[in-house]
């Protein structure tokens, strides 16, 4: 669903957000109707007010109408025209315009202002509704997919009942042959020949419903047995990769992965119906062997039947061992994967079959780099020993599942030393590792080992390493399934533009409320691989494009991207949240969309050499010869902002003109919100505090004082003075 953020956000404010079909259907809405102009430069005043009512008032329709030339007047009075002829010939064509066509009858055109916000309204929710329906078509295949299951398994319980049902009834058949049959034998002497046919005729009946039942029995479990296999095959083959493909993406940033729970039901399911029909099966063994004969269905398919059933719940048991959680980092909770030597982590494990016997009977046994063998390793990659409590059993106390979690794992790297020949021709943080997990799982006549293995680990000895070696779990996960392939690094394939894309979204979506929209995620894109690809999505970006430096002094591109969440996680997550940062926009389009723009409009952009992560704000003004300048403040970083909060810099800042005489030239930020609209919720105090006292309280001796971020012309910042 859209997020909840943007329908906070003013109506003409979220339309500008929506993509270019609708916009387009904005356009047309004001064509001929009403000047958009308007529209924009009074957003707020617009709608602040009830049109309905107003059209319904001829003398607040009047008023309104005024009010409406007063705020015109009031907004371009801020602006320095100066020789810009076309501006200056706009603004008296609309004002005229609006006197012709609404002077005699102001109703009419807040009757239009209504009709107009109305239907802002209608494609602002057809919008919603669009990404809705595609979240929806997304779900429904989902469900529908859940529902096949589902009845596939209540076909199975179905038929595996149906089957036990009918072996009570060939038992208690086989019981009645038994019996009529010693009988006769005790009676034969005694009976004529007439009776003894007659009991041989009815005991041959009997044998024949019997081995008719017997058909059917075999049938039902023949049948029970191919549905248990295709369910299986759903689950091992389908469902149970999809789990796991979707905890990947969920490790590194993306949509959050459904729970186990449903995974667990059909799995515990099935093997509770198997358990069932092996049962059955030992069950028509001790028929058989009271009774048999030749052409038995019973002991021609026992075997076969048998065998089917046991490899079937072998291998539903060798599957059901999972990470339910991967190994993590309490110290940083959206970076799993990610372990520091010498800094507890955890893991949690889940079975899938949830059986009641099984309940605190499994032991599961951690280890790390357990059986890595050249094949798939890197020589010369650190070895480390596992520490901490490194055995669980298996319960069902601390949740719904037969879980074990592991709390106090650490690591710890062994000091073996090393030649330079046997040096890991990787990078630390490109070293992979994986954490194994094995139990032994009993049942009567069966015993099982069972193992999970998490996904690779990179682990580093200083925080310093932590956004590389995130870079390398963003990467392998984005591209590789294959738990055992630790020597991924030696030969990192590309990434496809469009993934990489989602994943970058992902890491600001997941810590903040807001993703990366097209705009921001084109610019990284021509920053990356040029404008000429022009965001293609099947472009290929290489890993050393996007996590080696392209000098000894400077920034990966993902250190970059990198610091820059840090910094909007630290200091800018509110108006990030928002949607007031720009964020990311190359010089060439910043330019181009202030050129046209009122002076003192201002974005907000991140700077694109600043290697701890910075955010610049540039602002536009006129020349004396009538054209457009742009000027960009020194970049802001962490340091700064934690001294002064950023919408605090942004309505204190100051800029020394040629005259001394210190002027704020941020009044709106693009495309026209004034500055105060967007920013005062997060000023340190409001922008225009009452200085009005009661008579009787006591007056503060000294005059306010605050500080101020100034700038001369040149347009280097100084840092802050303060002034009274």
């Amino acid at each position: 669903m859209m997020d909840i953020w943007m329908m906070q956000m003013a109506l003409w404010h979220q339309l500008q957000q929506l993509d270019s079909r609708f916009l387009e259907k904005v356009d047309q809405l004001y064509d001929g109707a009403f000047p958009m102009e308007i529209r924009q430069y009074l957003s707020q005043w617009i709608e602040s007010h009830d049109w309905d009512d107003v059209a319904a008032n001829v003398s607040l329709a009047t008023l309104r109408f005024h009010e409406l030339l007063t705020k015109l007047d009031e907004h371009y009075s801020h602006l320095n025209l100066g020789n810009n002829l076309l501006l200056q010939h706009n603004i008296r064509k609309i004002k005229r315009d609006l006197q012709e066509r609404f002077q005699e009858f102001p109703e009419y055109m807040a009757m239009i202002i209504s009709n107009c916000l109305k239907e802002e309204r209608k494609i602002l929710e057809m919008a919603i509704k669009s990404q809705e329906t595609a979240e929806t078509s997304q779900s429904s295949l989902t469900m529908e997919k859940q529902n096949q299951v589902d009845k596939q398994v209540d076909n199975l319980k179905k038929r595996v009942q149906e089957a036990e049902q009918d072996i009570q009834v060939l038992e208690d058949q086989q019981n009645e042959h038994d019996l009529k049959k010693n009988q006769m034998e005790a009676e034969n002497t005694a009976q004529s020949a007439r009776d003894v046919q007659r009991e041989e005729l009815m005991i041959r009946e009997i044998f024949i419903r019997l081995n008719k039942m017997r058909e059917v029995v075999v049938h039902e479990l023949v049948s029970s047995l191919k549905l248990v296999e295709q369910i299986q095959f759903t689950l091992i083959s389908v469902e149970l990769p999809d789990w796991k493909q979707r905890q990947q993406m969920a490790c590194i940033g993306g949509p959050p992965n459904a729970c186990l729970d449903q995974l667990q039901n059909w799995f515990t399911a099935v093997a509770e119906c198997l358990q069932q029909t092996r049962q059955q099966l030992n069950k028509l063994q001790e028929l058989v062997l009271k009774f048999s004969y030749d052409n038995d269905p019973i002991s021609l398919a026992m075997s076969s039947l048998q065998e089917q059933a046991l490899t079937l719940f072998k291998n539903l048991l060798l599957n059901s061992l999972v990470v339910e959680r991967q190994p993590c980092m309490p110290t940083h909770p959206q970076r799993p994967l990610v372990l520091k030597t010498l800094v507890q982590f955890t893991v949690k494990l889940r079975l899938l079959v949830k059986l009641p016997e099984l309940n605190c009977q499994l032991k599961v046994n951690v280890s790390f780099d357990k059986d890595v063998t050249e094949n798939n390793t890197v020589k010369g990659c650190r070895r480390f020993n596992l520490l901490g409590k490194t055995t669980k059993v298996m319960n069902t106390e601390e949740s719904s599942g037969l879980t074990a979690q592991f709390l106090h794992l650490q690591l710890k790297e062994q000091k073996a030393p090393r030649s330079r020949s046997s040096e890991s021709p990787l990078f630390v943080t490109e070293e992979l590792h994986t954490i194994v997990f094995e139990t032994q799982l009993s049942l009567p006549g069966l015993c099982i080992d069972l193992k999970a293995t998490s996904l690779p680990v990179v682990v580093i000895s200083g925080n310093i390493q932590l956004s590389s070696a995130w870079a390398s779990i963003l990467w392998y996960n984005m591209l590789c399934t294959d738990c055992q392939n630790l020597s991924f690094f030696l030969s990192p394939p590309p990434m496809k533009w469009g993934e990489l894309a989602n994943v970058l979204s992902w890491q600001f979506s997941s810590v903040t409320k807001r993703g990366l929209n097209d705009d921001q995620l084109s610019t990284l894109a021509d920053k990356l691989l040029g404008p000429e690809i022009n965001c293609d999505p099947e472009a290929l970006v290489t890993w050393s494009k996007f996590n080696k430096p392209a000098s000894e002094k400077g920034n990966s591109f993902w250190l970059w991207i990198d610091a820059i969440l840090d910094l909007v996680k630290r200091c800018l997550l509110n108006i990030w949240n928002d949607g007031y940062i720009m964020g990311f926009v190359n010089r060439e389009k910043e330019k181009a969309l202030l050129r046209d723009k009122p002076q003192g409009t201002f974005l907000l952009r991140f700077s694109e050499t600043c290697k701890e992560g910075g955010i610049t704000i540039t602002w536009v003004e006129q020349s004396q010869e009538g054209g457009h300048l742009t000027h960009s403040v020194l970049p802001y970083t962490k340091h700064d902002l934690v001294k002064e909060s950023f919408p605090d810099i942004i309505r204190n800042y100051t800029l020394m003109a040629a005259e001394n005489v210190p002027e704020n030239p941020l009044l709106y930020l693009y495309p026209d919100i004034p500055k105060d609209a967007a920013f005062s919720c997060y000023y340190s105090t409001p922008p225009e505090a009452s200085v009005d006292m009661e008579v009787d309280e006591p007056r503060d001796p000294y005059v306010p004082r605050h500080n101020i971020p100034v700038t001369v012309l040149s347009g280097t910042r100084f840092g802050t003075g303060c002034f009274l």
